[in-house]
């Protein structure tokens, strides 16, 4: 048994910013077919661009060379002006401008030398048929140049000088690619679209059971051993049911059997303790007979009766406190609620034991609360009584209050609570030997004060009494205390 925080915790669940799921399948489907799409679109539209694009170079490149074939022989150079336009005007009725300049000259046009550039101009000049792309304001054009070679000799041909150039407009193919670019755009639009409607009916399908073992798993965890879940098909999944439908069955029979051992003990400790009730009442009677003779019998009589009588006293305080734990189990212990002054209650609670002197209470007058003032008196007799035996003077009791809370404060000037006694100071029969090696009570105290304090809540604040050591040297136990309760009003 350990003390339990001032408030209750709250259970958080999923913490905030973490994705479920579901929303992490459908976002990886997603991914997955936005990158899917966006590859297999991208590779098949590079791949057609390429080839219109391929086939319109090829096409103009062909048809200027096969244009050029008809100027051979050439009979003169300077070439006729008259062969020059015929080869332009055989070119531009394919819709496209030519020009040809011979060393550098325009000899023939049907575009201005200065739209060829100069990058352009210098392949040609290599001999080789060249193409760019290039563009005339929102036009996009293709130009193809070559030279053309004169033979000089069999396998020998020298330039001539002449370059041709053939301008050939793209805006139907650039219409094609665009219209390309929309399709494949549209297609991959389609496809994620169906990537997530996909994804959604996996994600329901998966987590269907995912989320019935989630809710069987929160009932189990409730307290509710019945709780099961569907078995469907034979998936891993479904493997995962089976398992846990097994292990809430052996743990249903291990809860119900420890469940059943532990009413049978409490039932045994509560029936011994009431059947000592009565041979103690006749032992004590005996008891106070036998303190009143001690004085006067001699040596070892006179001891063996003072023992007899100590002993028989600590096994009537012994059979009280189980008989009071066993009512704290059994959930019949019950709180008899009055509005009190608490600083009269805790001086009540002092004086009867004689602790007046022993000692140093700041008990500010005036501060009330409705609390059960019997379990109050025996919460601060258990741990001022623990500070007297265990710590060292002084020992200090603090009254403090405000708007919603009472806090009794229970200090010694002792050694303090060892690190490894402070997680069980309020366990049943628990005794710290090596750090209290003084004592002699049954270790039910402590444990029946923090019962006592947790009876008085008020809607979700419950009373809490927590261990410590002070910094200065010490421990301190602090008793915190709605000062109204929601509690009914009920007999002990």
């Amino acid at each position: 048994m350990t003390a339990p925080a001032l408030r209750p915790e709250h259970d958080p669940g999923r913490p905030p910013g973490r994705m479920g799921l579901r929303t992490r399948l459908l976002l990886a489907f997603a991914v997955l077919a936005l990158v899917t799409t966006t590859i297999t679109a991208g590779v098949l539209y590079w791949r057609a661009r390429t080839a219109i694009l391929q086939a319109t170079q090829d096409a103009a490149a062909t048809a200027l060379t096969d244009r050029m074939k008809t100027l051979l022989p050439l009979s003169s150079l300077p070439p006729r002006s008259r062969q020059m336009e015929d080869l332009v005007e055989a070119l531009t009725e394919r819709g496209s401008a030519a020009l040809v300049l011979f060393r550098g000259q325009q000899v023939a046009f049907g575009m201005h030398p200065d739209s060829v550039p100069d990058t352009l101009r210098t392949a040609v000049q290599s001999g080789r048929v060249v193409w760019q792309r290039v563009e005339w304001g929102d036009t996009p054009m293709l130009l193809v140049g070559t030279q053309l070679r004169l033979k000089a000799q069999p396998g020998l041909s020298v330039p001539s000088g002449l370059e041709v150039y053939l301008a050939r407009n793209l805006s139907a193919e650039r219409r094609s690619i665009n219209e390309l670019t929309w399709w494949a755009v549209a297609v991959g639009g389609v496809s994620l679209g169906l990537a997530a409607v996909l994804a959604w009916l996996a994600a329901a399908g998966v987590l269907r059971p995912v989320r019935e073992l989630r809710q069987a798993a929160r009932r189990l965890g409730e307290g509710d051993l019945s709780a099961r879940v569907a078995v469907r098909g034979s998936d891993e999944l479904a493997e995962v049911g089976r398992t846990f439908n097994s292990t809430a069955r052996v743990l249903e029979h291990q809860v119900n059997e420890l469940r059943r051992m532990e009413a049978d003990a409490r039932r045994f400790v509560a029936d011994v303790s009431h059947e000592l009730r009565t041979p103690l009442a006749a032992m004590t009677a005996v008891t106070d007979v036998l303190d009143e003779e001690a004085g006067r019998l001699p040596g070892d009589a006179g001891r063996a009766a003072r023992l007899v009588s100590g002993e028989t006293a600590n096994l009537t305080q012994l059979v009280n406190d189980l008989i009071e734990v066993t009512r704290f189990d059994s959930g019949s212990a019950a709180l008899a609620l009055d509005d009190v002054d608490l600083a009269a209650v805790i001086r009540a609670s002092l004086r009867s034991r004689g602790w007046v002197d022993e000692v140093e209470a700041d008990l500010p007058e005036g501060i009330t609360a409705r609390v059960d003032p019997r379990r109050v008196d025996v919460i601060v007799a258990n741990l001022v009584g623990n500070a007297l035996r265990h710590g060292e003077p002084p020992v200090t009791v603090r009254l403090r209050a405000d708007e919603a809370w009472v806090t009794v404060e229970v200090a010694d000037n002792g050694p303090g609570l060892a690190e490894d006694v402070l997680p069980h100071v309020f366990d049943r029969f628990y005794k710290a030997d090596t750090a209290r090696t003084r004592s002699q009570g049954s270790g039910l105290g402590l444990a029946i004060a923090w019962e006592n304090a947790r009876l008085h809540r008020q809607g979700r604040r419950t009373g809490t009494l927590v261990a410590d050591n002070r910094p200065e040297g010490g421990a301190v136990f602090t008793l915190t205390l709605p000062r109204s309760s929601d509690e009914p009003r009920e007999g002990a």
